[in-house]
């Protein structure tokens, strides 16, 4: 199998940052362009939008992952998608059909199997309901 696009989800925590020596590897090896993906996910409360994503902001985030993929030669852009809190997983996936990616690279939290099942984390539901592959990195 040959992968010509990457779709790379980030999400600021150390287990995603693992993702990104391996999306650069592979990228590498492949020629494949990058689509750096980060869905923030937001809350209205008292009619605002509070966002619930890590500290960095969402622009900083993708734009740090991409360069790094740039700096390896490799061509490589950065998406934002703004969704509700639990859409995360469906949009990685709607987002990896509209880039036409081959392969999905993301990280997993790091919780067991039993609680990923149990709590249906958003590596397992990308992973149930991709069209491509999907590579979760721990």
């Amino acid at each position: 199998m040959v992968f010509e696009r990457i779709l790379v989800a980030v999400d600021g925590s150390p287990q995603s940052n693992k993702t990104l020596p391996v999306a650069v590897d592979l990228a590498a090896r492949y020629g494949a362009s990058v689509t750096v993906l980060h869905v923030r996910e937001y809350a209205r409360y008292e009619g605002d939008d509070v966002d619930l994503g890590p500290p960095v902001t969402a622009e900083a985030l993708v734009n740090a992952a991409v360069e790094q993929f740039r700096s390896a030669g490799l061509e490589a852009r950065g998406l934002i998608r703004r969704v509700s809190p639990g859409d995360t997983p469906e949009q990685i996936v709607r987002t990896a059909n509209e880039v036409q990616a081959d392969l999905i690279v993301m990280g997993s939290r790091g919780m067991t199997e039993w609680k990923s099942i149990l709590l249906g984390g958003v590596a397992n539901k990308v992973l149930h309901h991709a069209s491509c592959p999907v590579l979760i990195v721990r």
